[in-house]
């Protein structure tokens, strides 16, 4: 498969957050990328190459023209406490993620990035079963290219404040080089840059970048 000959067309699911905004900017800068479709609640400022439906995700269209691209790059999340319940959250990382990648898929994706979390398993607690099964999930859709990026806490400004992010990426300072590599903080601009890479490299099968590697 490997990278294409001409511009790749890339869809963003989740350009407003802290990993998608970074997804965005590298996209946008990138000459391997000649189209970005980030479909997003509110509008996002006029780029050229940015195609931005505003759309309400409880009642999008499945079959919108914009759903065509070669690859999708999915930076979907939010936390318990925002979304206000367990279930409102798996509602988000694990059943919109695995919809929306189904539907670029049944409109011609064969590439698929998805920004995931370390220790995603199933024999984890809530948040981490959730993840594993969002990853599941889309291993189940028959991407031929497939990278998986398990990020540990993300280094980033937000608009909304996360408490257990604070605090865990302060004590993770604090302890420094203690810290294992694996557990260390990463910043949004290196896992954006793994979920872009692997989505304009489009190396067969399924390919897993551990908070380590990146």
């Amino acid at each position: 498969m490997g990278t294409p000959r001409s511009p790749l067309s890339l869809l963003l699911l989740g350009a407003t957050g802290a990993v998608g905004q970074q997804v965005l900017a590298l996209a946008l800068a990138d000459a391997r990328v000649g189209r970005v479709t980030a479909p997003t609640r509110r509008p996002l400022p006029a780029q050229a190459r940015l195609v931005n439906p505003v759309v309400d995700f409880q009642n999008i269209d499945t079959h919108a023209p914009w759903w065509q691209a070669d690859a999708v790059v999915c930076a979907l999340g939010t936390t318990i406490k925002v979304a206000g319940s367990q279930q409102a959250f798996a509602a988000i990382d694990r059943d919109l993620v695995i919809a929306t990648a189904q539907w670029a898929r049944q409109a011609g994706a064969t590439r698929l990035a998805l920004n995931s979390s370390l220790g995603a398993s199933r024999k984890g607690n809530f948040y981490l079963r959730t993840k594993a099964e969002a990853e599941d999930g889309v291993r189940a859709l028959g991407y031929p290219s497939l990278t998986i990026v398990r990020p540990s806490l993300i280094e980033a400004e937000r608009d909304v404040a996360r408490p257990g992010e604070v605090a865990g990426l302060w004590v993770a300072r604090a302890l420094g080089p203690l810290v294992p590599r694996r557990y260390r903080p990463v910043t949004a601009q290196r896992i954006a840059r793994a979920l872009l890479e692997g989505v304009l490299q489009g190396l067969p099968g399924e390919h897993l970048r551990e908070s380590e590697q990146l």
